[in-house]
């Protein structure tokens, strides 16, 4: 979003997107935001890591096990998507 508002990597109670109004990155509530994101970004790769491991590894793995793994996938995904709307970009 343009003119000083920041899509937070969370949600109001409502359900709705909360957005921060501010020209500086160096409030409170901006540095939790960076570190929900950075610990958002490193779940993406621990999980691409265990995908790997799961789909490449000589174990059978279970029905179970892919469903868990398919919902974190796409938890991530849809924080990732945030994340890249919140910096201004696009991901098309």
């Amino acid at each position: 979003m343009s003119d000083g508002m920041r899509l937070l990597p969370w949600n109001g109670p409502d359900g709705k997107p909360c957005y921060l109004s501010t020209d500086e990155g160096g409030g409170y509530l901006s540095r939790l935001a960076d570190d929900m994101e950075a610990a958002q970004l490193d779940t993406a790769e621990e999980l691409l890591r265990h995908t790997n491991e799961l789909l490449n590894g000589s174990a059978e793995v279970t029905a179970g096990e892919l469903r868990f793994c398919v919902h974190r996938l796409r938890e991530a995904l849809r924080d990732m998507l945030r994340i890249v709307e919140s910096r201004g970009g696009r991901a098309t």
